[in-house]
Order: structure tokens, then sequence, then C-alpha cells
């Protein structure tokens, strides 16, 4: 989920952001990959994250910030494994642009992601591999979703789009 092990705005986007609002800081364009990672039944992963500035929960695909000489395919890797326990190497070379607009942790974020697809036969168990202190802040489990379970969670899905995400993506592989 880490943006960055020192960026502030480690990690997902809040539903209840207030785009481009009063209050909103300048707008960061961090680069970041997250990954669509769909089990045999075709759930789909999420994480479940906590913004312990405004309060607000919400569930997005693994993913964080690409670091300093890292390739975003090579990101998306290493965050699924660190924010999963799953093995990196699952991450396929396939991917959507997904624009987001998004505040985390008192960081406004404009910019577009690598959505990759990571497929798994059955349904993998999941824990987090190596979470960041933040990340451990904010941290509030992970599940596996079909599509109308996403659209029906209570907290909010980010991207607010994202059964449309999926569906592009999957139909890449």
């Amino acid at each position: 989920m880490s943006d960055s092990q020192t960026d502030a705005g480690a990690s997902p986007g809040g539903a209840d952001a207030s785009p481009g609002g009063a209050d909103a800081s300048p707008a960061s364009d961090r680069a970041a990959a997250r990954v669509v990672c769909v089990a045999g039944d075709g759930r789909v992963l999420l994480m479940h994250w906590r913004d312990t500035v405004s309060g607000v929960s919400l569930w997005e695909p693994p993913g964080g910030g690409i670091d300093p000489g890292e390739t975003p395919f090579e990101a998306a890797r290493r965050e699924l494994t660190e924010e999963t326990g799953l093995p990196g190497e699952a991450v396929l070379d396939r991917w959507v642009p997904v624009r987001r607009e998004f505040d985390w942790l008192g960081t406004h974020y404009v910019k577009t992601e690598r959505f990759y697809l990571a497929r798994f036969e059955g349904t993998p168990a999941v824990g987090p591999g190596a979470l960041t202190a933040e990340e451990n802040d904010t941290y509030l489990g992970s599940g596996w979703f079909s599509p109308a379970e996403m659209a029906e969670l209570p907290d909010a899905l980010e991207p607010p789009d994202l059964v449309e995400v999926v569906s592009r993506i999957t139909r890449l592989g």
C-alpha cells in the first residue's frame, strides 16, 4: 500500500477526498503501481485501510509507490509480496492505466497508476509480508470479493470505478 517509505502519502485513495477543495494540499503525482489479484473463482483481493488523518476507511487492490531505480512492474511485484505475502512472480506484465485523484494522510494525489494482473488457482491465504510502520497504523485487513460484493462494501472502493478496472484488466489475460 505504501507509496513510499518516507512519503506521507503512503497509500490508498480516500473516497471522502476533497479533490481540488479549498482545504486540499498541493497535488502529488508520485508514481505507483497496483495489482488486481484474481482467484480461481473470479474473486478479487482487496486491502482494507483507514486513513488516520481523515478517519475514512476504504478498500483497494494491493500496491504502492515506485522506488527510485525500480520499474512499475518491479514495484507491483514487490508491493504484492510486502502487503500480502503472495509471490510477486504471480504478477503478469499486463496492465491498464487508471486515473486516480484522492487524499491520503493529508496529501492530495492526482496521478495515473498502472494496475497489473495476477491470477491464482484457488484462493490463496493472505497475510502482510513486510508492512511499513505507517501501513501497520492504517491496515485493517484484506478479503477476496466478487464484483457484486465489491459494489456492496460498506466502506469506499478505491478507485470508485474498480469493478470496471477489473473487467478491463481481466480481458487482457
